[in-house]
């Protein structure tokens, strides 16, 4: 076994913690219903003793009868009972592993290098995480049935007759043999099958979000001949799994049959006299009970090589997983942080806790007291910063430093592909940088994740719009959030003049992407979203480029009155946003310049 093989060998080990007391009676559960088989066999094998050689009367061998009966319906609930546990025990541990990697895969930066494509990650978390259900599930309960129960029924019928037990003891560990040969190819076959599905995954998932631009190109024929061969490879490489799955079921089968026969043929011929290694002779019972148990010596070794093939392909998930997303977490987040990372994407069906059902609050009133939280501006200094493209072929900025005092409302200016959003995202903790960023004399790299996300928002060029309800998606910045609070978000954010001429207002349903919608009102749902938080720091990046300029005064005037005692940073190429703030700075020559403004009332020039 190669190394990679080996650690996703211990990984899916140790997952089995997770399974708790619902795997160990799935396990437990067929280990009994082995020992009630010995019994059963047993019992059967002299009530027809009795009947045949001794001419015992029915009456007699009825509680004998009531017996098997009673051991075969409590075999049946163990089997049962087995069965469901390890469902529930599959369950369970595919849950723990999706929440582990859900919650680490939005902990990341979006900005990261190595964050994985969309559709790779979703089959990821959603298709190879449920190929881990027949190896919790069957495998693994099968696994220890053959591991223990062919070794402890050869241990009961050695002493009974040696022969029998002996040839049991020989050509039972044959089949595991057999089965590890069949599941090296089985593994590699397995292992490319699961590799062909995570790309065809993230082929579809690219080219269903590229298709607009697929069909403006004319493209569009091309690429569905291209996802119709990567899906016909996929058939191909999952029937070459069953290929192997169903050969080496039928090699195993053979030499189960062949030991049960030799069993058949040894009580055949001792029973006739034809052959006699026996120091006593062989009797009815005795020969009866080794026939009724050949098979059942057989069964759990049968039952494994059935469910050989899903630990090939759990081991193959695992490998897929961590090619896609790292090495899988030993555990998800903390609760507090999950819950705060799940209801930043879950939307307004989730309470801070994490649970379902909406957190409704009286009031209306957005600002910091109003909703019974203050927690004050943040300050924001600068110091020898350095900030270069994401392939460092460039340098954006170089040693620059800046302090933005705590409420202070200040521009950044400069023409487009400058570098403002970029300067704007190093100050979300979004994107890798050189030298010192501090939130109020606190280094940037010290602020808890979700302590950050919840004094800091920021508001980009392109914002996300679910598919949804307007409603819906402005309450995604506060799952939970009142209506009232919602309606009032919506009026500072200009959305409500077109919301109101929509048939349903803000219970519009809206396209994914946010379909059928202008960009300025997309960007203004966006913003509504930032009136929903109590953010220290606010980031906005041309929160105010695609509106007129009798709407960009009015939002402006909203926003402003809404910042008020919170600090404020806007990225612009528009003077007369700039204009309106505290202080202006302007990016030139890798340099960040401060650039004086006109005189006003109330504000301090640079």
């Amino acid at each position: 076994m190669t190394d990679t093989g080996r650690r996703n060998s211990r990984t899916l080990s140790g997952l089995s913690h997770q399974g708790g007391p619902a795997l160990w009676l799935a396990i437990g559960a067929p280990l009994l219903g082995g020992a009630l088989l010995v019994w059963q066999a047993w019992t059967l094998a002299d009530i027809l003793g009795r009947s045949i050689e001794g001419g015992v009367p029915l009456a007699t061998l009825a509680p004998g009868i009531l017996l098997i009966l009673a051991l075969l319906l409590a075999r049946a609930a163990l089997g049962a009972i087995g069965e469901r546990a390890g469902t529930a025990a599959a369950e369970a541990i595919k849950l723990h592993v999706r929440a582990t990697l859900f919650s680490h895969l939005l902990a990341r930066s979006p900005r990261a290098a190595e964050q994985p494509q969309a559709g790779a990650a979703s089959a990821a978390i959603i298709d190879q995480v449920e190929a881990l259900d027949g190896f919790f599930a069957r495998y693994l309960p099968a696994m220890v049935q053959a591991t223990i129960l062919p070794l402890a029924f050869g241990a009961i019928i050695l002493p009974l007759d040696w022969l029998a037990g002996l040839l049991f003891l020989v050509t039972a560990p044959l089949i595991p043999v057999f089965m590890a040969l069949a599941g090296w190819g089985a593994q590699i076959a397995t292992d490319r099958q699961a590799r062909a599905l995570s790309l065809l995954s993230g082929r579809f998932a690219d080219r269903l979000r590229g298709l607009l631009t697929l069909k403006l190109f004319g493209r569009a024929d091309d690429e569905t001949a291209g996802i119709v061969a990567a899906s016909d490879e996929l058939r191909r490489r999952t029937l070459r799994v069953l290929r192997i799955a169903f050969l080496s079921s039928a090699v195993l089968e053979f030499f189960a049959a062949l030991g049960v026969a030799g069993v058949a043929l040894y009580v055949g011929l001792t029973f006739i006299d034809y052959l006699q290694l026996r120091a006593t002779p062989l009797s009815l019972e005795l020969g009866l009970f080794l026939l009724l148990m050949a098979p059942e010596v057989y069964s759990p070794l049968r039952l494994l090589a059935a469910h050989y093939h899903d630990r090939a392909a759990a081991k193959a998930a695992i490998a897929e997983i961590e090619a896609q997303l790292g090495v899988l977490p030993s555990s998800p987040l903390p609760l507090g942080e999950r819950s705060t990372l799940l209801g930043r994407v879950r939307g307004p069906f989730l309470d801070a806790a994490g649970e379902e059902g909406p957190l409704t609050r009286p009031s209306a009133d957005l600002s910091p007291r109003g909703r019974g939280e203050e927690r004050g501006p943040l300050a924001v200094t600068v110091a020898g910063l350095t900030l270069r493209t994401p392939d460092s072929a460039r340098i954006i900025l170089a040693d620059t430093d800046l302090h933005i005092p705590r409420g202070e409302h200040v521009a950044i200016l400069g023409p487009s592909g400058i570098g403002k959003s970029t300067l704007l995202e190093a100050i979300a903790r979004l994107r890798a940088h050189e030298g010192g960023i501090a939130l109020d004399q606190r280094p940037l790299v010290e602020w808890p994740e979700t302590e950050l996300r919840a004094r800091v928002t920021m508001l980009g060029q392109r914002p996300r719009i679910f598919a949804g309800s307007l409603a819906d998606n402005i309450a995604l910045a506060r799952p939970g959030a009142s209506r009232a609070e919602i309606s009032r978000a919506a009026e500072l954010a200009q959305v409500s003049p077109f919301a109101d001429a929509l048939p349903e207002g803000l219970d519009t349903l809206l396209g994914e992407g946010g379909l059928g919608l202008s960009g300025g009102q997309a960007q203004r749902i966006a913003l509504a979203r930032i009136y929903l938080r109590d953010a220290g720091l606010i980031l906005l990046d041309e929160p105010t480029a695609h509106l007129d300029a009798e709407l960009e005064l009015a939002m402006l005037d909203d926003l402003k009155r809404y910042a008020r005692g919170r600090t404020l940073i806007i990225a612009t190429h528009s003077l007369a946003v700039a204009s309106r703030m505290d202080k202006a700075w302007r990016i030139a020559g890798e340099r960040l310049l401060p650039m004086p403004l006109p005189k006003r009332e109330g504000r301090s020039v640079a």
